[in-house]
């Protein structure tokens, strides 16, 4: 993937209204707190009624450790079982993802396992198949995710009983947010978009989750400028970048320069100024 000019590459800050982002921390951690590995997926699809793209979104319950209450994209916290190399795998190898996210080879291929796992467990859509052809009816993988979302089932034994393999082809790399110094939780969460496969549906049938919808970017950010919702910064960004595409083609071939960006909110009366 070579650098071009995109709606990567700027950089600066933005203001939110201060009801639709988490609250700051009253007290910071005196030592920061080491970031997870986290990935996160934006799936996306062609809108039905015009130009445009529609985000597939989940508002957490609240009884989640972090970030309860908000709405999200697909994603967690890589499992160790997620660099299993044994894992078959169509698409850009993973030292080409190490690149792109200026990480490590075995970093690189359990991001873009997470990924896969993680869309699955979380909204049934599996970014998966064969050499050939990419999973169309993921219905009868339900006990599978089931023992996934568990932890009784790492990605690669799955796919190996299910003859697939990672279809890592279907995923674009697309930003790298890490959680402010002052939360006590913190993710290192590289960002990949992927369009929903052809015959997939995407589900709310996760515990995570009290409510899942798909909607327009700037449907979504104007539920949260109207206090509707509650958005994440690295959310509320990635939705007005991806927003400004017509279609899932456009927003697949973008060019990425990935930079690792750690966001400072800063009070400034109702509004919260997302410094990056």
């Amino acid at each position: 993937m070579t650098h071009s000019p995109n709606v990567g590459d700027e950089l600066g800050s933005f203001a939110v209204p201060a009801s639709a982002v988490p609250p700051l921390p009253k007290e910071p951690p005196a030592t920061p707190v080491t970031p997870k590995d986290a990935a996160t997926v934006v799936l996306v699809r062609d809108a039905a009624d015009g130009p445009g793209i529609e985000v597939f979104l989940q508002r957490r319950v609240r009884s989640m450790a972090f970030a309860s209450g908000m709405t999200v994209f697909p994603g967690g916290g890589v499992d160790a079982r997620d660099a299993d190399a044994s894992v078959g795998w169509v698409g850009p190898e993973p030292k080409l993802w190490a690149r792109w996210f200026s990480c490590s080879e075995s970093l690189a291929r359990a991001l873009v396992c997470a990924a896969v796992r993680e869309a699955f467990e979380e909204s049934g859509v599996l970014l998966a198949g064969t050499a050939t052809e990419v999973v169309a009816d993921t219905s009868g993988y339900a006990d599978a995710r089931a023992a996934l979302t568990a932890g009784k089932l790492s990605l690669a034994e799955f796919l190996t009983e299910a003859g697939l393999v990672v279809r890592a082809d279907l995923l674009r790399p697309w930003a790298n947010w890490v959680t402010p110094e002052q939360e006590p939780r913190r993710y290192d969460a590289r960002f990949f978009v992927a369009a929903l496969p052809e015959g997939q549906t995407a589900d709310g049938a996760t515990t995570e989750a009290e409510s899942t919808r798909w909607q327009r970017p700037e449907e979504a950010i104007a539920d949260a400028e109207a206090g509707r919702v509650a958005l994440m910064p690295p959310t509320w960004h990635t939705l007005a970048e991806v927003g400004r595409f017509s279609s899932v083609a456009e927003v697949l071939a973008c060019e990425r320069t990935i930079r690792r960006i750690m966001p400072k909110l800063v009070n400034d009366g109702d509004r919260i100024v997302v410094e990056m």
